[in-house]
């Protein structure tokens, strides 16, 4: 074994538990630090991929991303945190999706390609492979997992916005725009132009709409009502991230200003003001994934059914 294996299985090997029944597992926020993110809220967002990609495979998301809330010191105060007990498949799909430009994500794609092939083995499969069919098998856990990168990066590029043939997608999400969403939306005669054609979209079929004023104004009938919450720090977070794809430059601490500002003017409005109503059924997705927002979603849907 050469120098870089002896420290690429070291530093993974380190922090892995054990528990009473002898399973293996990491922790997320320990991972964090070995694969060198100062921020939860960035390699947050690196688990939330990976449980997309475990998803995808057919895999179970809980048995492999448990979450863990742990109580820590805030000063003379305590405060709960989020963490994730994880198991080798799910820091396999962790390090597929985090940033290359960290040495350490490369050891650990090495390390955790290796041993979750190996579990996929019998013992004596496993030790009939040379070192060149194991290099194949780690090239090939790679390409998959770059697939399956690919087809969630094209998904999330579907949706896009034209305005008199031009495509505005990244303009709309630009800070200029952002800070004038709330003044534009309470002008009435462009509130009352938007619920007619919303409700023109949707006449005679099922749909599946989603904004402020849905379930109370646009479409008060509707057979199935989710109101779809998060912190405004939790969405700052994730708008920030969006941007940060988009290639917009915005300071997370603006875009936490102007979330909470578009709140309060929202709540405020005259017409088709920001609340839930009485029969909609209330989702905090602020330590949720997106599949397990989707999961929640669809099971709500088929119990109105």
């Amino acid at each position: 074994m050469n120098e870089l294996a002896k420290i690429n299985e070291t530093i993974f090997e380190n922090i892995k538990h054990i528990d009473n029944d002898g399973n293996e597992y990491w922790y997320a926020r320990e991972l964090q630090q070995i694969l060198g993110y100062k921020e939860w809220r960035y390699f947050s967002a690196v688990i939330e991929k990976a449980q997309i990609a475990c998803s995808q495979s057919n895999n179970n998301i809980n048995s492999h991303f448990g979450v863990n809330t742990k109580i820590v010191s805030a000063g003379k105060a305590t405060k709960p945190i989020i963490d994730y007990r994880l198991s080798r498949y799910a820091c396999y799909l962790i390090v597929q999706n985090a940033n290359p430009k960290y040495e350490a994500v490369s050891l650990g794609q090495t390390y955790f390609a290796v041993q979750t092939r190996k579990m996929e083995l019998t013992e004596e499969e496993y030790g009939r492979l040379t070192e060149d069919e194991k290099r194949l098998y780690r090239r090939r856990q790679t390409r998959d997992g770059n697939k399956i990168l690919y087809k969630i990066a094209k998904e999330k590029d579907v949706q896009k916005v034209y305005l008199n043939g031009e495509n505005v997608t990244t303009k709309i999400r630009s800070k200029e725009v952002s800070k004038i969403v709330s003044q534009v939306s309470s002008i009435k005669e462009v509130r009352f132009k938007m619920v007619d054609l919303q409700r023109r979209l949707a006449e005679g079929k099922d749909v599946i709409m989603e904004g402020r004023d849905i379930g109370t104004y646009v479409f008060p009938n509707a057979n199935v009502k989710i109101y779809l919450d998060a912190t405004a720090e939790e969405r700052a977070k994730r708008r920030y991230l969006q941007n940060q794809e988009a290639k917009i430059e915005m300071e997370y601490d603006e875009i936490l200003q102007n979330i909470k500002m578009r709140d309060k003017n929202d709540m405020e409005k005259e017409i088709g003001a920001l609340k839930k109503a009485p029969d909609a059924v209330y989702i905090d997705s602020s330590n949720l994934s997106i599949t397990q927002v989707k999961d929640k979603i669809i099971e709500i849907i088929k119990e109105k059914k």
